[in-house]
């Protein structure tokens, strides 16, 4: 893989550094979800790899990018399910902090018969991700072409995080998840793109009714240097730097089993073709064909395709 811009494929390590969260997913499904105070039955409780973060990484690592991530552990079972799970994916594992003692995220999900997910995060050692320890790897971040952010960590990491990228010209991908009542200008305005779904987009761009081309337009108005609004099953919109109006990408049809870690591999595969050059359109078409085959498959890190197993799209290359 080649990178654009004054930057070349020999000056940069990595094609794309993913720096958030690590959690361990346990997933219950369920033939409808409970009420207040109410009992239902679920399957066998199923534990894997997860979180936005190592979500991310594992993504871009299966497509072939030269992937690295810089998260915190504990040194516990799940820390190293954690980190088999990435190593098997093709991830450099080498800046993943692992803290003697400490409880790995965990995240309890549970998934209803229409493939649709309810999710409660314990953070654990991801709450220990300091802005010191993003700053002690300056010349990781300098050596990523892509630099992919989102918000299960300490906003303090994810603002150090963001300078650092600034003074090396690493391009920032923001996919800012769990969404804030408001995200800070400086966060904004390092988002090349911001990557957000339909909830995620109406709130962050304050307009309560209207239209994902609204919400799009909206958010780079405030100050995106661009923006990516995901729309599920329907596909994608892409609104560039210089763009008038959003790039609509078309959704794939497929038969939804899990959409735990959609996302997230959606994220992942865009920043690996924005970290080869690629238009931002065209990253988004291809992430939509990843995001779409992940959830024919259950679980998230699981479900990631690699670029052999993604069915080719009409007209396009993988």
């Amino acid at each position: 893989m080649t990178v654009s811009g004054t930057e070349s494929a020999g000056t940069r390590t990595y094609d794309v550094l993913v720096i958030g969260s690590a959690n361990a997913d346990l997933t219950v499904r369920v033939d409808r979800r409970p009420g207040a105070g109410e009992t239902v039955h679920g399957t066998d409780l199923v534990e894997s790899a997860g979180g936005k973060g190592a979500n991310q990484a594992a993504a871009a690592a299966r497509l072939g990018a030269r992937t690295a991530l810089l998260a915190r552990v504990g040194d516990d079972a799940y820390g190293e399910l954690l980190l088999t799970a990435q190593r098997e994916a093709g991830t450099e594992v080498r800046h993943v902090l692992v803290e003697a003692g400490a409880r790995t995220g965990t995240a309890l999900i549970v998934v209803g018969p229409d493939g649709d997910n309810s999710i409660v995060v314990s953070p654990g050692a991801n709450d220990r991700l300091t802005p010191e320890d993003v700053t002690s790897a300056r010349e990781t971040v300098a050596a990523s072409a892509v630099l992919s952010l989102q918000l299960e960590i300490p906003l303090a990491t994810v603002r150090a995080a963001v300078a650092v990228a600034r003074e090396t010209g690493t391009r920032v991908v923001l996919n800012p998840s769990p969404t804030p009542d408001r995200l800070e200008p400086e966060l904004l305005a390092a988002a090349d793109p911001l990557v957000v779904n339909e909830h995620e987009a109406r709130q962050l761009s304050g307009l309560t009714d209207g239209t994902p081309a609204e919400w799009a337009r909206a958010l780079r108005d405030r100050g995106a240097r661009s923006v990516v609004v995901t729309l599920g099953g329907d596909g994608a919109l892409a609104l560039d730097h210089t763009d008038a109006e959003p790039v609509t990408v078309p959704g794939t049809a497929v038969k939804a089993v899990d959409t735990t870690g959609a996302g997230d591999a959606f994220t992942g595969a865009l920043a690996v073709r924005l970290a080869a050059g690629t238009p931002l359109a065209a990253a988004a078409r291809f992430a939509v064909r990843v995001g779409a085959a992940s959830v024919t498959k259950a679980g998230a890190q699981p479900s990631y395709p690699t670029l052999a197993e993604l069915p080719p799209a009409p007209g396009l290359s993988a």
